[in-house]
């Protein structure tokens, strides 16, 4: 006799964002970048996946991403795709975009910056993107994107 197959059913959302193909050194990472509140959310992580082998997923109700919130996961994810749910049905599927210029959004590596000594928003350029380099708009320093703090 064989075992049966035990499988778990995650329910659908009647509206929301799903956040799929997160690789799963990146997933709890995606889920602190999302600015949550009531939403239902629903994680996993080191899922089976034909196209990356183990992935993570996320799914949250009632939420549609904002761009600064795609941008974060861009950097820190940027395999992952998005689907816009209503009614149960995807109504846009697409892979997030890695902007050109992050805004506000990153600490400078080098201590010497301007941006780590007076209260000025930070801008980085992309300057390479497999693998993500980062170039500061202030000191020209460049970076990988391990080397930045997300702010």
């Amino acid at each position: 006799m064989t075992a049966a197959k035990k499988e778990m059913k995650v329910p659908a959302i009647q509206k929301g964002t799903v956040i799929d193909h997160i690789p799963p050194h990146a997933a709890a990472r995606v889920l602190d970048i999302l600015d949550l509140g009531d939403e239902l959310v629903t994680f996993g992580n080191n899922l089976s996946s034909r196209k990356m082998k183990k992935k993570g997923i996320i799914k949250v109700s009632d939420k549609m991403l904002r761009k600064d919130e795609l941008d974060r996961i861009a950097l820190v994810a940027p395999e992952a795709t998005l689907c816009e749910i209503k009614d149960y049905k995807v109504i846009k599927k697409r892979k997030v975009q890695m902007p050109d210029v992050f805004a506000g959004m990153l600490r400078c590596f080098n201590p010497n910056c301007i941006t780590r000594h007076q209260d000025m928003k930070t801008m980085f350029t992309l300057v390479q993107k497999d693998p993500v380099r980062l170039k500061c708009h202030y000191c020209e320093s460049t970076f990988d994107k391990d080397q930045l703090e997300l702010l």
